[in-house]
């Protein structure tokens, strides 16, 4: 049997700056999950470090303790691996004044 994949996309070519985070994605069907955090354009300021959260209802979250440090340059690539995530999962960073970055935000998940 084939291992079941999806790729959802939780941030399209968003501008993060101040408090910022992906859309939150149902995965508690997943055994395995990666996101992608990508630069779109060369981001502004210093390149903060994001972390994974999860949460039991897409509401209220709290830190997993996985942390990447955001990309500093255009189309650079920033990675975090996940396992016992249990349902709800996004990324969020927060973002120094003047700071920004317009991102492509993948979670690629695996059964």
């Amino acid at each position: 049997m084939l291992p079941e994949n999806i790729t959802a996309i939780v941030a399209r070519n968003e501008r993060w700056s101040g408090e910022a985070a992906s859309e939150p994605y149902e995965a508690g069907w997943a055994r395995e999950a990666i996101f992608f955090v990508r630069a779109l354009k060369q981001p502004l300021g210093r390149a903060p470090t994001a972390w994974v959260e999860i949460s039991p209802d897409g509401m209220r979250w709290v830190r997993e303790g996985t942390e990447l440090a955001m990309p500093d340059k255009k189309d650079g690539i920033a990675v975090a691996r996940l396992s016992h995530f249990g349902n709800w999962l996004r990324v969020a960073t927060h973002f120094d004044n003047g700071a920004e970055c317009t991102v492509l935000v993948t979670l690629h998940l695996k059964a």
